[in-house]
Parts: C-alpha cells; structure tokens; sequence
C-alpha cells in the first residue's frame, strides 16, 4: 500500500466530503499477526456480519474467518464455505410451518433458479480483514473499499465512478444480502478490465445495524486509485457540487 495515496485520499476527502465518515478496507490473508480476530458471534441465530462492523467503523481493525463469523449466508458471501443452510430456499421465500419466512423472494422455486448460477467465492483458511481507511499501512494489500454513506456522498460516490465509465453502469446493484453486497459483489468485480462499484444494503434483514439513512459504496481498490486521481478535475471542482458540499453535515 502507498501510504502517500493513503494520506492524499484523506486529504481530498476532507475537502470534497467535508466531514464524512471515512471508508473501511478488507483484504483476504493467512496472517493476522497485527490484527485482533473478531469476537465469536454469542447466539449463532442473531449474528450479522454488518453489525459486527461498527467496531471496525470505530476504529477497531478486525479479522473475520469461519469461525468468526455466525450467519451462514455471511460465511458463504465471504468466501468460508460453499454451502447455505438446508432450507434456504424456503428462509429466503415464503418459509416452512411453523417457522417464518423472509419473503425477500415470491417462492422457494425463485430462490432454487436463483442460487443456480448465484456466484461465490472460495478462501478455505483465510482470514478476511476489516481496516479503517486511516489505519492502513504499508504492507497492507487492501483489495476492496466501502464507504457507509448517506445521499449527498453517495450522489458523489456514484458520479465519481462513471466519471470514465463508458456507459450508464459504472456502479450496479444486485440483489443480494449485506453482507454480500460490500464483500462477494465487489471482490468479483477487482479483476475484470472494466471493474465495477456496488451499492448496496438494501437487505432489511441487515439494515439495523446501519443508520436509517445510509447505503453502501464499494469498490475494487485498483478502481478506488483511479478515482482519486479524478477527484480533482471532477464534477467535484464545480459550484454544483459546492451547494451540495456546504450542507453536508
């Protein structure tokens, strides 16, 4: 990691996004010697990876691995397994008796064809780590950036990542849980000639671990490089954005 892009991006944000929160960063490695592991999840039934995050939003850099991690929809979206559990297809739809659905899709059916051609990814023993945009250091190697942000900054986000973006989808939102849209969705996209950014936490399920009014950015790190360097001849530079800058909070 240069530290100079580091402590520049810091330095624009400042000034672009006045005083925004900044983002949190994750990479995947076998080594966590500088890197407290996560708590491991108390009630296995109410664990979600979003809330754990506030930690890493305070401040507290984190690492995540099988064990760490309770949902198992979050162990698959991070790269720990391959598998859902048994009745997913019902947890996600209409439900089973006596047990309630999430009816986040019209039937079981819909999830199956759905979860046909659904992508993952694979870590085996890996740790995912979680750091403050701030707390990066130079051997650190991040490989995705999320931004927790509300409209104004999310107006901006999304207009930076079009800024070079042949066509009208420089950022996507696919359906997906919390958790997989900040890791699984993004972490796809890092190694594709055109990468893309996602916004997402649109999941119900994950959103009271958030504010009522904030979404998700996240984008491949070799995508966050480029638009900082846009930054400055932007949109970013215009009285436009500068009405929309004095009221951000």
């Amino acid at each position: 990691m240069d530290i100079s892009l580091r402590d520049r991006f810091i330095e624009l944000w400042g000034r672009y996004f006045k005083n925004a929160e900044l983002p949190l960063v994750y990479y995947y490695t076998k080594n966590t010697e500088d890197v407290d592991p996560a708590p491991k999840p108390r009630n296995i039934n109410h664990s979600c990876l979003i809330c754990d995050l506030k930690r890493v939003r305070n401040g507290k850099s984190m690492a995540f691995g099988g064990e760490n991690i309770g949902c198992a929809g979050g162990k698959r979206y991070a790269g720990f397994t391959e598998t859902l559990s048994e009745d997913f297809d019902y947890f996600l739809s209409c439900g089973k008796k006596g047990t309630e659905g999430e009816r986040y899709k019209k039937d079981p059916e819909t999830v199956r064809l759905m979860m046909e051609d659904y992508p993952s990814i694979r870590k085996h023993d890996k740790w995912l780590v979680f750091k403050p945009w701030d707390q990066l250091k130079e051997d650190d190697n991040p490989e995705v950036v999320v931004f927790f942000a509300r409209p104004d900054v999310l107006s901006g986000l999304f207009m930076l990542a079009n800024y070079d973006f042949v066509g009208n989808a420089g950022a996507i939102t696919p359906f997906s849980s919390g958790c997989g849209s900040i890791i699984l969705h993004p972490y796809l996209e890092k190694d594709k000639e055109k990468p893309r950014s996602v916004i997402g936490m649109f999941d119900p399920s994950a959103r009271p671990c958030v504010r009522d009014d904030e979404l998700t950015f996240a984008t491949p790190f070799k995508r966050m490089e480029q638009l900082i360097e846009y930054m400055e001849e932007s949109f970013l530079i215009t009285d436009t954005w500068q009405k929309m800058h004095q009221r951000m909070e």
